[in-house]
């Protein structure tokens, strides 16, 4: 009888664990497949970060050259595309948006303009 309930006791441990580290699994691999895989959003504000967009650009206010928001304002809304935006931004601009011209953004790779130009058409949220 003693014999009986040891086993059941460590049949039970042993359940007890392997769904701690089934669970445990499943969380890691969850967090490993949000940093694979990243939301759009996500992705292209990290983008913006990456190739320091956000020196010259914030949310809501002019810093060196527009916000987020006037720049969606100009081009958003059936005003522009996001292949003519990715070209501004490849290119680099003067005047568009005052005195301070953009220098050329080349070295950024096209797929990666594209989606920083998608993000800014859909509000950069």
């Amino acid at each position: 009888m003693i014999e009986d309930r040891k086993q059941r006791c460590g049949a039970r441990l042993v359940a007890s664990i392997q769904s701690a580290l089934a669970a445990s699994l499943v969380a890691t691999l969850g967090a490993g497949v949000c940093d694979v895989w990243p939301t759009e959003a996500v992705a292209s504000q990290a983008l913006a970060q990456k190739y320091s967009c956000v020196s010259c650009h914030q949310p809501n206010v002019k810093v060196v050259g527009p916000s987020w928001n006037d720049i969606r304002a100009r081009y958003g809304e059936d005003k522009g595309t996001a292949a003519q935006l990715v070209a501004s931004i490849k290119d680099g601009s003067s005047g568009k948006w005052g005195a301070i011209p953009m220098p050329p953004q080349s070295r950024i790779p096209d797929a990666d303009l594209q989606s920083i130009a998608q993000w800014l058409l859909d509000g950069a949220k």
